[in-house]
């Protein structure tokens, strides 16, 4: 099993100290998210993209791709009923495709809710037609760059679109693309009324990234949720792809959240059977 940590946990760490210690830790993956570069995308220059690939690939660290794809951005919004709001949001997540493939990576982590919560007089089914649009006319520059959108369900916590793994795969469904398929959230699944094995279970078509963390915004094993099934269950469905810890609360302090992270992941891998 991959075990991968999302930039951003390291706050402001330099990227070289950041990348040398996750490798030191065990980690073989690490994700990005752009604003630790750049707030604005298109601002990120070639230059400055080539150089955070080669700190990841010197540490020893396989680059995945991004997350936190809209946030600290001002203008997109996936599901707004203005065309050019959508076509606008299209061409940035297309810049985003352009980037991951700069930096490395092959994954894109759609979740950014205060850019898709539902607007004024728009319900739920018209949210995921809107979209849909939106990620159909990024799909060419995506498949052009071998990237592949990973669609985010998130709790009630986050928002009120795309609440449930089950809403993520109608959208995926709807856009129908290979290039277009789900991301699942441990915290984010935690809100669901299934049992997150279900939910995994249910979900394995779709499935291509993972983030590992606790309801309680921490690293795994930091709180209550117990991993070994969690684990066995990907395994169980022949999940190959990354499993990147991503947490929200930060008081524990950088070093304690990628270490406690690692070494609870590894614990609970040595389990399965």
């Amino acid at each position: 099993m991959k075990f991968a940590i999302c930039n951003e946990t390291f706050q402001d760490w330099p990227f070289e100290r950041a990348f040398k210690f996750a490798r030191e830790l065990g980690y073989t993956g690490i994700e990005y998210a752009p604003f630790t570069m750049n707030k604005n995308a298109y601002d990120i220059t070639a230059a400055q993209r080539a150089e955070v690939r080669r700190q990841a690939e010197d540490a020893g660290l396989e680059p995945i791709g991004l997350h936190w794809l809209l946030a600290f951005t001002e203008g997109y919004y996936l599901t707004s009923p203005e065309a050019e709001v959508r076509q606008r949001t299209a061409d940035y997540l297309a810049e985003l495709a352009r980037l991951c493939r700069d930096l490395g990576g092959k994954i894109l982590v759609l979740g950014s809710p205060m850019q898709r919560n539902l607007l004024a007089g728009i319900d739920h089914d018209q949210a995921l037609q809107f979209a849909a649009d939106v990620i159909r006319q990024a799909i060419p520059t995506m498949e052009a760059c071998d990237v592949t959108l990973a669609v985010e369900p998130l709790g009630p916590a986050e928002g009120d679109f795309l609440l449930t793994a089950a809403s993520g795969i109608e959208l995926i469904d709807l856009v129908d693309s290979p290039n277009c398929q789900l991301h699942l959230d441990v915290k984010a699944m935690s809100s669901e009324s299934k049992p997150i094995p279900e939910i995994i279970r249910d979900s394995a078509d779709h499935l291509v990234h993972f983030h590992a963390n606790d309801a309680n915004k921490r690293g795994p094993g930091m709180g209550e949720i117990d991993f070994v099934p969690i684990l066995q269950t990907l395994r169980d469905i022949d999940y190959d792809g990354w499993v990147s810890v991503e947490v929200f609360d930060y008081e524990p302090g950088v070093e304690a959240l990628a270490t406690e992270s690692i070494e609870y992941l590894q614990a609970c891998a040595a389990q399965l059977k």
